[in-house]
């Protein structure tokens, strides 16, 4: 009975959790809050294996209230989305964990807003129609705004105002948007448009691709793609440590959007809107790889830096994906996998080091020597050597992979000299920030602040996802090789979710 539901419990979790979360807990409740915090982390990971290992037989589709697509809401289970509930999951629990030491309670509802987080971006990987990916991301954006002002601050309310704006405005286009493509195709079912897309007369066809023009802007927004990409470096160089690393994801699902619908709806068979927006991609996507490099070796800020690394991994996945093959596609979910967690374990880092440098923080000037100080430079040089994508890390195979997606001379002409040319600069600005922070310290008085081992445990299990995804790097690619043959050829999706397997309540 439970193996019918499973697909809808990736969001039920969370948000039982979330409103467990806010009812009262006595005068002490920040231990409730923590142990049921964790146990829905723990939950959403076994939820999300036994859903990968399910959809292996197949597309699994939850028609809620029984209404079959495309009249119904349906969640679609894939490969690709199960990929994504089970990458959330992985980087939710260490995350979390090293919050519960302390940061949880520097304000109000946090492990609330966090779950409700984690809802949103999971119904945004499961959702199968367009207005409930709207949806989706108004509760994800909703909690995002309250949690990149956690602590407070007048730097986090400056960057939090622009973000909110920009979200804003990205959100009242998303609903023109959907108010055009409804207008002209009569249906927001993402595989009910992908039919009907294709049978539009030109004049149609047109103005759908107006509106999915309109979605290319909104998913370019939350991805942080140029000229859309300014608000985050501020807001995830202000913002506490574990919000930073939680929204390692949050740029991943605007990239998954894009991946989505630009494969299932405007994909190669969307006849006269076919492969609609994919050169922009690959224009926009250089210039935000090249802004990104500019923006690292610019940057006397180490927080910052990691914000810009962000920013270079998206130009980097939608640059490479607008080449449109598999091996692309292949290249764009590797490449995702690593940077969602080797930024996130930089965050942590560049947070354990700021708060035991003192008033220095993370600003790349000579300050004091720390108290866990060679603890602390091994695992800030084993992230560097991972994000720069020098060997034997996942950065380097996930570049490998790239690189070796660029087929024809003119993109081996542009984004080879790109992708090089933007590692050779966050080598050296990482360089540059390892020397003067560890190598060149003040005389006297060690620093005084220490952190509890299991808040740097937390680090180690997403350092450690990082050395799995390379030593397991040959199953992952095989493995994600199919995800990019369904995406290609999305009819088992198609079939799936208009009638094919139907799992409802």
């Amino acid at each position: 009975m439970l193996s019918q539901h499973l697909v809808i419990l990736p969001i039920l979790i969370p948000l039982l959790a979330a409103l467990l979360l806010l009812l009262p807990w006595g005068e002490n409740p920040q231990p409730y809050r923590r142990a049921i915090g964790l146990t829905s982390c723990v939950a959403l990971i076994l939820v999300a294996l036994a859903l990968a290992l399910k959809v292996q037989n197949g597309v699994h589709v939850y028609a809620v209230g029984g209404w079959q697509a495309p009249f119904g809401i349906v969640l679609v289970a894939d490969k690709l989305a199960v990929l994504m509930v089970l990458l959330t999951a992985l980087l939710a629990l260490p995350v979390l964990w090293y919050a519960c030491y302390g940061e949880d309670s520097i304000g109000s509802h946090f492990h609330a807003l966090f779950q409700f987080q984690i809802m949103g971006i999971v119904g945004a990987f499961l959702t199968g129609d367009l207005f409930n990916l709207f949806v989706f991301f108004e509760v994800l954006l909703i909690s995002s705004y309250a949690l990149l002002m956690h602590g407070g601050g007048k730097s986090k309310l400056r960057s939090c105002l622009h973000y909110v704006m920009l979200n804003l405005l990205g959100s009242s286009l998303f609903l023109i948007a959907l108010g055009i493509i409804y207008g002209i195709t009569g249906t927001l079912n993402m595989a009910d448009l992908a039919v009907k897309l294709s049978q539009l007369s030109q004049d149609d066809a047109a103005i759908a691709r107006v509106g999915g023009l309109l979605l290319l802007i909104v998913f370019a927004l939350k991805a942080a793609l140029l000229p859309l990409y300014f608000w985050l470096p501020q807001a995830y160089a202000t913002t506490t440590g574990t919000v930073a690393a939680l929204f390692a994801i949050m740029t991943k699902v605007g990239v998954y959007a894009i991946l989505r619908t630009f494969t299932l709806i405007f994909g190669e068979h969307a006849g006269a809107s076919a492969l609609l927006g994919y050169e922009w991609l690959w224009w926009l996507g250089l210039g935000t790889l090249a802004i990104g490099g500019i923006g690292i070796i610019g940057s006397r800020d180490l927080r910052l830096i990691i914000a810009y690394l962000v920013v270079v991994s998206v130009g980097t996945m939608l640059t490479t994906f607008s080449m449109n093959s598999e091996t692309s596609i292949t290249a764009v979910l590797y490449y995702l996998l690593h940077s969602t967690f080797i930024t996130a374990a930089l965050f942590l880092i560049v947070d354990v080091i700021a708060k035991q440098r003192g008033k220095t923080a993370s600003r790349i000037v000579k300050g004091r020597r720390m108290a866990q100080h060679g603890l602390l430079s091994g695992m800030f040089f084993v992230a560097a050597i991972a994000v720069i994508g020098m060997p034997p890390f996942s950065g380097f195979i996930g570049k490998l992979f790239i690189l070796e997606a660029a087929r024809t001379g003119a993109q081996v002409a542009l984004l080879w000299p790109l992708v090089l040319g933007t590692s050779f600069l966050v080598l050296v600005s990482l360089s540059r920030a390892g020397s003067r922070i560890f190598w060149h310290n003040f005389n006297g008085k060690v620093g005084d602040v220490r952190h509890a081992k299991g808040q740097l445990t937390a680090i180690f299990l997403l350092l450690a996802a990082v050395v799995s995804l390379t030593i397991f790097a040959d199953g992952i690619s095989h493995y994600i090789e199919h995800i990019a043959e369904d995406l290609r050829n999305p009819t088992a999706y198609i079939e799936a979710s208009l009638g094919g397997v139907a799992n409802h309540d």
